[in-house]
Formats: C-alpha cells, sequence, structure tokens
C-alpha cells in the first residue's frame, strides 16, 4: 500500500514517531514537509518554524531509521498547500493525528471531485507526557518537555503546593 502523511516536523517528537510507525506498519510512505511559505500558515502560535531543509534533513534521518526495521520504501516531498500530496491517485492510505482528522476528510472530498477513490484515514491516537498533555512541537518550543514527552527540569514542580 502507499501511504501518506504530512506536516511541519519542527522538532520531531514521539508523537511524530508513533505516525511514522504506524505508516511504516501500513506501506510504502511518502511523507510530506511542509514548505517555508506553507510551514507558518499551518502553525497556531507564532513561534520560529526552522528552514525546509533542516527540517527535511532531521525527518530523513527519522524516517531511515523506520525504513530499516520495515523494509519499506519512503519519500519526502515539499508541500505547498495544506491538502497538499494526499490528493494525488497513487495513494491508499492516510495517516493523520486526531486534531488533523477533518483535514483527512476534506482530502478525500477533493478526491472525490477528482474521481479517485477516497483514501483509508488511519488515525493514531495522541502520546502523552510525563504531565499528562499531549506531546507537540509547540510545548518542546517552549521548554514545557523533551521530545520524548519529560516535563523539563525548569517546569517540574511548578503550580504545585509547597
Amino acid at each position: 500500500m502507499m501511504v501518506a502523511l504530512g506536516g511541519t516536523f519542527d522538532p520531531i517528537h514521539d508523537g511524530h514517531r508513533a505516525l511514522f510507525e504506524r505508516a511504516f506498519e501500513l506501506g510504502d510512505v511518502t511523507v510530506g514537509l511542509t514548505s517555508d511559505d506553507l510551514a507558518p500558515k499551518t502553525r497556531h502560535d507564532e513561534r520560529h518554524v526552522r528552514s525546509f531543509a533542516e527540517r527535511r534533513d532531521d525527518l530523513a534521518a527519522e524516517l531511515s531509521r523506520f525504513a530499516e526495521q520495515t523494509d519499506r520504501d519512503w519519500e519526502i516531498r515539499e508541500l505547498s498547500e495544506p491538502t497538499g500530496i494526499a490528493t494525488e491517485p497513487q495513494f491508499d492510505v492516510l495517516v493523520v493525528s486526531p486534531e488533523t482528522e477533518t483535514g483527512g476528510k476534506r482530502i478525500n472530498e477533493i478526491r472525490r471531485e477528482r474521481g479517485h477513490d477516497p483514501l483509508e484515514i488511519a488515525v493514531v491516537p495522541h502520546v502523552y507526557a510525563d504531565d499528562g498533555d499531549i506531546i507537540s512541537s509547540t510545548r518542546i518550543v517552549k521548554g514545557e518537555i523533551d521530545e520524548h514527552g519529560n516535563v523539563t527540569p525548569e517546569r517540574e514542580g511548578r503550580g504545585q503546593p509547597s
């Protein structure tokens, strides 16, 4: 099967790794990586996003590790629009997080309009940090947690009565 997923992936964390793991379980993987122009438009915050080249290099290193374990092929393609590569006819499955599931449904509407079969949408559950909140790139950049969801030392104990 041909599997698609997309995102900004800055920085990569265990939530992203759960998406990659599921994608590689299902088939050969194509990851759409947001372009330098698109990346800031997909953010819900104003934080800086590293360059496409930097994010692509980190993503390639992650995907290589998953590919070695599964003997699957993979590629990274630049996304210049939010619906990205998944509207193309060759894909069978779209791997999404709970917050991007609605976008997956919109992609299937576009595919139907273009005469393509709808994609199977594989929703991967959130991965939670030690503090019970979702692991996210934004939380990592803010210094709340590390890429594995460990609460950073300077955040431990905040909000707790002494």
